[in-house]
């Protein structure tokens, strides 16, 4: 299982790569090896402003329709659109071309709430 050390995480299996006060979102290895083949990614929240927590879209797989929560509060700026055509992007490369969204932070304090690598690892037993 890849667990990148340079990311952080979340509780909901979220990774989280931040570049100023931009942040880049997708879902864990582990996340994508539970859900199984991913057949569609849906967001449609893009350009508007959401509080940490609030459902931002939804992960679709063969088995399973899970919520995607958003990870800081901020301004959704951006949506990967590649997933429209290739979701499989997610099960194939999580931390790369299988990102979900970029998000405007808000609150950088909230960067502070999420998981180190040696956090997450010790949540899911890795």
């Amino acid at each position: 299982m890849n667990i990148p050390s340079e990311l952080k995480y979340t509780k909901d299996h979220e990774w989280v790569k931040m570049d100023g006060d931009v942040a880049t979102v997708g879902i864990t290895d582990f996340a994508q090896g539970e859900l199984g083949d991913i057949v569609y990614v849906e967001v449609e929240t893009l350009d508007e402003t959401l509080d940490k927590d609030e459902v931002f879209g939804t992960v679709e797989a063969v088995k399973t329709v899970s919520d995607l929560f958003l990870p800081l509060a901020g301004e959704i700026i951006e949506f990967n659109e590649s997933l429209e055509d290739e979701p499989e992007k997610v099960n194939s490369d999580p931390y790369g071309d299988g990102w979900m969204i970029k998000i405007k932070i808000s609150d950088e304090s909230q960067v502070d709430g999420l998981l180190s690598d040696s956090d997450y690892k010790e949540l899911v037993g890795a």
